[in-house]
């Protein structure tokens, strides 16, 4: 299927690994042009240099988009984009006896705030040309809850709120605004959760990542490449009509009806 997005210009949030990786592949694979941005310059380089070998057309811009100098950097590389893919790596699991200002602060900036601050400062520009679209990477915690990752669930779902009323107040305007819900896929996150059950359980890496791959219907976990072909489908021509959702790519494992 084309896609309808070649040509225009993507910013891809934390693009240089795992799912942010993913959304930039397909998306360059659509003919899409990246403005890609990560925290670290040599990974980023990298992905950059993947990309390109593959025909992309590829900026990138090295900053923390969980501060305000980092997100006006990527804002000035790319001030008129046409799609926006929000991404952050997860706050760490834990106890809610763990965490103090200092950790609620550091989820609400990186899982909620830096999303909502790139998405309103881009929407205005979309708007005006009648066309965007704007998916954020948050989490099958969302939906169901997972009591480790508590600075997760509550930042995530600040964000989900966000989203739905914004989502359709923009609609109108020819610009989409949807959640992607990634459950367990093959990333460094999925590795760092691995050691977190090793350790509580005291058992190996194998055994962990076993238990974890168990409780997934489909019995493994996803790929970077088929969680960035959703990511293009909904950044595509044909998904208009996609207002306000909240879409999983789990293998089944949130065991929810809506």
């Amino acid at each position: 299927m084309d896609m309808g997005i070649r040509g225009r210009t993507a910013i891809v949030c934390a693009g240089s690994k795992g799912l942010g990786k993913g959304c930039a592949l397909a998306l360059a694979g659509e003919g899409v042009n990246i403005v890609l941005n990560a925290r670290s310059a040599g990974p980023l380089e990298e992905t950059a240099a993947e990309l390109r070998r593959l025909g992309a057309t590829v900026t990138t811009v090295a900053a923390d988009v969980t501060t305000d100098e980092g997100r006006a950097a990527l804002i000035a590389a790319c001030p008129n984009p046409d799609i926006l893919v929000n991404n952050a790596g997860g706050p760490p699991p834990g106890l809610w006896s763990d965490w103090g200002r200092e950790a609620w602060q550091a989820a609400l900036e990186m899982s909620m705030l830096a999303p909502i601050f790139l998405t309103t400062a881009l929407l205005p520009g979309m708007m005006e040309r009648g066309w965007g679209r704007v998916v954020n990477i948050t989490s099958q915690s969302v939906k169901g809850p997972i009591p480790q990752l508590g600075l997760s669930n509550a930042a995530r779902a600040g964000l989900t709120g966000f989203v739905a009323g914004t989502s359709r107040q923009v609609a109108g305007k020819g610009v989409t605004i949807n959640n992607l819900l990634p459950g367990s896929h093959a990333t460094d996150r999925a590795t760092a959760l691995e050691k977190a059950v090793a350790s509580q359980k005291g058992v190996s890496l194998e055994e962990a990542s076993a238990i974890r791959k168990a409780s997934i219907p489909a019995g493994r976990y996803g790929t970077i490449e088929e969680f960035g072909a959703a990511c293009a489908w909904l950044c595509s021509a044909h998904a208009g009509f996609v207002v306000g959702q909240n879409i999983l790519l789990d293998g089944g494992q949130t065991n929810v009806t809506l």
